[in-house]
């Protein structure tokens, strides 16, 4: 193998592990924000989880967040708006990410 190739496989390899990581943070995300909201809704325990792996399903509808933000804010009603929804999206990725990263 020439270096040409060492250097074009390493780089296949940060890409697949980066997009790897970056799926698993947003699952986490949707995780969190789904606990968030159960407890909004006054879930706890066990209730709690299983709602949080319904929004973490909710993700698999189409790309990108708004098929999560669809589902929180349908099941969420007058307690938070979309916007909100959103913002707390976006305020617990990093905390997904640190989370991700505390595990390796």
């Amino acid at each position: 193998m020439t270096t040409f190739d060492d250097r074009e496989n390493a780089f296949e390899n940060k890409f697949a592990h980066d997009s790897q990581m970056q799926f698993r943070a947003e699952a986490r995300r949707n995780k969190l924000v789904g606990l968030w909201a159960a407890e909004l809704m006054g879930k706890s325990g066990d209730d709690a989880a299983a709602y949080a792996m319904e929004v973490v399903s909710a993700d698999f509808e189409e790309a990108g967040i708004e098929d999560v933000v669809r589902k929180v804010a349908a099941d969420l009603g007058t307690l938070a708006s979309a916007d909100i929804i959103r913002a707390k999206m976006a305020e617990l990725l990093p905390v997904a990410k640190a989370q991700l990263m505390g595990e390796l």
